[in-house]
């Protein structure tokens, strides 16, 4: 608790009633060596409620330790508010956008993320296969291979993310390197589906959402005229 200034904490106790999200936001600080103006950004956002949510099977795959600090690298949902996408994107879209924003998708990502390459080339066999992102991260020295979905998430999205896992492990992963992780991100997601689908899987492996920032208000639409009441502002 004295490792943080002064002020940072009267900015978190400003910020945060819960004793826990304030606890978070100390540690998050001291970790990452948070300016105040940082900190302050961060607590203006909902780090608190995603960090650490993705729904994984990292308990049940890795050891105790390791499984508690994969899940803390994870975040549900990811926010990827710094792109500029169609409202129909597709996985390709998302990929470029992400690539020409990596500083800022590594921010989003956290602390320790360093980047290996998209399409990146695996070749098994006599066939070539291309996972979407690979990334290594130092913190918990692991390979993560990131699957981009532009939709809702279904069950068999997790075959070929597992099968990736499983290369990078065989072909990349040293005596020193934990095993690696797989991480899906789609548009949305049914958390019991979710679930249910991790359960056939004994690579470690974990699913969130993305989602993009809201340009208007919900209920904007709805406060605007219709093109009827325009039409009779102009008769008037």
């Amino acid at each position: 608790m004295f490792s943080i200034p002064w002020d940072h904490h009267r900015r978190i106790i400003d910020k945060c009633k819960d004793l826990n999200k304030a606890i978070f936001f100390v540690k998050k600080t001291l970790e990452n060596n948070w300016s105040r103006d940082v900190l302050l950004n961060w607590l203006g956002t909902d780090l608190y409620e995603r960090d650490g949510k993705a729904i994984t099977n990292f308990r049940t795959t890795l050891p105790s330790v390791e499984g508690d600090l994969a899940q803390q690298i994870t975040k549900d949902p990811y926010h990827f508010d710094f792109l500029n996408l169609r409202e129909k994107h597709d996985e390709r879209e998302l990929e470029d956008q992400l690539i020409k924003n990596v500083t800022r998708f590594l921010l989003e990502l956290g602390k320790g993320f360093s980047y290996m390459g998209r399409q990146f080339r695996l070749s098994v066999g006599s066939q070539e296969f291309f996972p979407d992102l690979l990334f290594y991260n130092t913190n918990i020295h692991a390979y993560i291979v990131i699957e981009l979905k532009a939709q809702t998430f279904q069950p068999s999205f997790l075959g070929q993310l597992s099968f990736y896992v499983s290369a990078i492990n065989n072909q990349f992963k040293t005596e020193s390197d934990n095993p690696t992780i797989g991480l899906l991100i789609c548009k949305e997601k049914d958390n019991v589906v979710a679930k249910y689908a991790l359960d056939a899987y004994n690579q470690p492996i974990g699913i969130s959402e993305y989602q993009l920032s809201q340009l208007f208000p919900k209920d904007f639409k709805s406060s605007l005229p219709t093109i009827e009441e325009l039409e009779s502002g102009l008769k008037n």
